[in-house]
């Protein structure tokens, strides 16, 4: 057969030939905005274009700063379509974290929404890469800036030809740079290569959760973070119409989008569907969702009782989906099999809160401590271990950190889990003591080490706590140095300079003494004990 490259372009190509006259949605600044993909085509050519006259080279990295719209989903395409690598800058990254990816990149350009624009001119003095900034706002005027050799979008493209020659090379070739959301230490970098994302691509449109032309489909989870799941390309392969919520957008706006334009299918963490469900239930009668066909939540365990009240309430049905950074991300998915329909509602709920059965094409091994498989019995925990096409390889220009997660080529995620004789995978435990807070980690090794920092404290663990929303928050249990004063508003206070203000602790216990393992470490297993039995308060 053909050697024939598995490239974007063919994404692209196809949505152009064969759907040009379905709609693309996106809130802008001014509104909403309205068009056609044969218009996003050309576009994504004219951007291309302007990049070429920009000087930026075939591999060169281009950065985005943005939330989920129109002009981002054209640098999902003119950029590693034309063979440049774009690389998804997370605006929920602290100061720290953003100099470095964006240098540890190498972006030579950027481009910054509107509104997040005083985000980077706060760093740009530290960007060691970044000779030039494209602003993107719908406004004629580009808005007062410090920031250096600085274009606006539609300016920059206004007079590029509508027409691009995307070139044919490896497919190999990375597309998209993504980091993680530095659950230890600096965010690690993942390169999304175009045969992987196909590939993904591929897998996330067949079966029970495929999408299609009849689709009208709208991405809540953030183009800055995992692809958005695989979204924007997917759909566009098969021309489903596509709704973008825009800057900032709140859940009263992602209620209006599913009624006003009519969404079947959209994909979120569990603290949106929270959110959502609360909204209607406060105003009665004001959405019609009939239209939606189903909706995907991952980022965190699905509360059992979410996805009952989403049927029940709203008559939704609302699945559990899982994966990382490092796969592209998806990996499992909560699609019921056929014989699940003999089950007890009750039952029929508890498979599909589980974190599923792993997609076609890719394979898993769950290991116990010893390196041993573990029993198919939903009881029996171990560490998953991943393989396969859209699975990272290696951390971008990171050996260490490569080397550590990988045994005998398997992917280590980090996660424990169990999986039943159904096949189904569950993630229980984290084997760093990882707290996850509304789809994003936040690690309780460095929150401690910034509560340490404190002059005043002796110790200090953090530990993951359940909560209604976010499903969980961070607690902090510390012991102040004798002879200090210490308040919680002051801790508070110091933390707020030093960590993203999402990683600053719901609470702080103030306690004698960490209790501590036999080998002198925090023992956290005893800290959770106690806060359900009540003592931490």
């Amino acid at each position: 057969m053909m050697d024939y490259p598995l490239l974007l372009r063919s994404v692209l190509y196809r949505a152009n030939t064969v759907y040009p006259e379905k709609e693309i949605v996106s809130r802008d600044y001014s509104g909403v905005f309205r068009y056609t993909y044969r218009d996003m085509y050309h576009r994504a050519s004219q951007l291309a274009h302007a990049l070429d006259r920009l000087g930026i080279d075939p591999h060169d990295h281009v950065g985005s700063f943005a939330w989920n719209h129109h002009r981002h989903l054209e640098l999902y395409f003119a950029v590693p379509c034309s063979q440049r690598v774009l690389h998804t800058v997370n605006i929920r990254l602290f100061k720290e974290q953003l100099i470095h990816v964006i240098n540890h990149a190498e972006d030579r350009v950027l481009f910054v929404d509107e509104d997040l624009l005083p985000m980077i001119e706060d760093i740009a003095p530290a960007l060691s890469t970044v000779d030039t900034y494209v602003i993107m706002t719908d406004k004629s005027e580009l808005p007062v800036t410090s920031l250096a050799n600085v274009y606006s979008y539609e300016t920059l493209i206004a007079n590029e030809e509508t027409e691009y020659d995307w070139p044919i090379f490896d497919e190999w070739t990375t597309a998209i740079l993504g980091y993680t959301s530095a659950t230890t230490g600096m965010p690690k970098g993942v390169e999304y290569t175009h045969r992987g994302l196909y590939l993904h691509c591929l897998m996330v449109l067949t079966g029970e959760l495929g999408t299609d032309e009849t689709d009208v489909t709208m991405p809540i989870v953030p183009m800055f973070h995992v692809n958005a799941w695989g979204r924007p390309y997917a759909d566009t392969w098969v021309g489903a119409k596509q709704v973008y919520p825009g800057s900032r957008p709140q859940v009263s706006d992602f209620c209006q989008l599913i009624h006003d334009e009519g969404v079947t299918y959209s994909v979120g963490v569990p603290t949106v569907w929270m959110g959502i469900l609360n909204y209607v239930r406060e105003h009665p009668g004001k959405f019609d969702f009939s239209r939606v066909r189903y909706l995907l939540s991952g980022g965190s365990a699905l509360p059992m009782s979410l996805i009952e009240a989403f049927e029940k309430e709203l008559h939704i049905r609302l699945y559990q989906g899982y994966g990382q950074t490092e796969t592209t991300p998806v990996t499992f998915v909560s699609t019921q099999k056929a014989k699940f329909q003999s089950l007890s509602e009750a039952e029929r709920l508890k498979k599909r809160a589980k974190s599923g059965v792993i997609v076609p094409g890719l394979e898993m091994r769950i290991i116990d401590a010893d390196g041993h498989e573990i029993a198919h019995d939903g009881i029996q925990m171990g560490e998953l271990l991943l393989k396969g096409p859209w699975i990272l390889k290696e951390y971008y220009r990171d050996p260490q950190k490569t080397k550590d997660a990988f045994v005998d080529g398997w992917f280590r995620t980090g996660d424990i889990v169990t999986l039943d004789l159904d096949g189904y995978v569950q993630v229980v435990d984290r084997t760093r003591d990882l707290i996850k807070s509304g789809g994003e980690w936040i690690s309780s090794v460095d929150l401690e080490n910034a509560i340490m920092g404190h002059p005043a404290i002796a110790e200090a663990a953090v530990i993951g706590i359940p909560h209604e929303k976010w499903q969980e928050r961070p607690l902090a249990c510390v012991v102040v140095k004798s002879g200090a004063e210490l308040t919680k508003e002051e801790l508070v206070s110091y933390l707020e300079a030093r960590v993203v203000r999402w990683w600053l602790p719901d609470d702080i216990v103030f306690v004698a003494e960490i209790p501590k393992t036999s080998v002198g470490k925090f023992s956290k297993k005893t800290l959770r004990e106690e806060y359900e039995k009540g003592v931490l308060n």
